[in-house]
């Protein structure tokens, strides 16, 4: 699609009776043909060198503008394509509202004067926006910080002894996401709320690894108890000494309590297994040898 948009030297959008203006169409392709029409205050659609204004190009040069030159400019293509539109208001009085004559972009600050036809020009000024009385400006001149769409309306201003200006219109266009205000915040907002996910992160990467460690012991916990089990319950497998002691004795023999003898018990030690000790009847211990003498 091929643009085109409406520029005017002097930048302003009031001017004085006999003052000069251009307006340009900025195209993106000259073949389209633009062309400047106007629509005036009679309702009738002209354009430029139809009876006002000279053309050279894209460029139509108003050398002395009228009251009847009021009206809407826009830029038209061949093809019927149109710009966006400008508002000029020429004036017979003394005074006029210098103010942007093309829509100005949210949060930037916008600078109104008012001015007299003769010098001096810098007078004390009343500020109207609506009717409304915003303020007096001793120098004046009156600057809007970081316009909004609260601030679109009709402004006007008067200087007392000189009288009133017309309105003109104020229109606050949305900044678009790929530009950047006048007046960027700092780039606190972003890191600062970007850290504020690192502890919470760090939290849940701590609380993660205690519950694998918890885990690990637990595990080798019960690795260990079944361990020490099967030992106590394999127990009886293991080999076992016993080791019997027969003291000596004096053994008596009724029939004849004249002869004893003493015997010496000689110890043996006997290891005996879990398999010989259920095949032997009798109790698992030391064979005892006796020598007598």
């Amino acid at each position: 699609m091929i643009h085109s948009g409406l520029t005017v030297s002097p930048s302003r959008s009031q001017f004085f009776e006999g003052e000069s203006v251009s307006l340009s169409c900025e195209e993106d392709d000259s073949s389209a043909g633009w062309t400047l029409r106007r629509n005036a205050t009679r309702g009738t659609r002209t354009q430029c060198g139809d009876g006002w204004g000279k053309p050279a190009g894209s460029t139509c040069n108003i050398s002395y503008v009228l009251e009847k030159h009021t009206g809407v400019y826009w830029c038209e293509s061949r093809e019927g394509a149109s710009s966006s539109s400008v508002q000029l208001t020429v004036t017979g009085g003394s005074v006029i509202l210098q103010s942007p004559v093309l829509p100005v972009m949210e949060g930037d600050d916008v600078t109104l004067s008012c001015r007299t036809k003769t010098p001096p020009s810098s007078l004390p000024a009343a500020f109207y926006k609506d009717g409304s009385l915003i303020r007096t400006e001793p120098a004046g001149h009156m600057t809007l910080q970081q316009v909004t769409s609260s601030d679109e309306g009709l402004y006007q201003c008067n200087i007392s002894g000189h009288g009133e200006s017309p309105s003109s219109r104020i229109s606050v266009s949305e900044r678009s996401s790929t530009s950047s205000p006048s007046t960027a915040p700092p780039p606190t907002s972003t890191s600062s709320s970007s850290s504020q996910f690192v502890p919470y992160g760090l939290l849940s990467l701590t609380a993660a690894t205690v519950l694998v460690l918890l885990l690990v012991l637990l595990v080798i916990h019960h690795i260990n108890r079944k361990s020490k089990g099967n030992q106590e319950v394999g127990g009886d497998s293991i080999s076992y000494t016993e080791v019997k002691l027969s003291q000596n004795k004096q053994w008596k023999n009724e029939s004849n309590k004249a002869l004893r003898r003493r015997c010496f018990t000689t110890v043996l030690y006997a290891t005996m297994t879990e398999e010989e000790e259920n095949t032997d009847a009798g109790t698992p211990g030391a064979r005892l040898y006796c020598c007598c003498e």
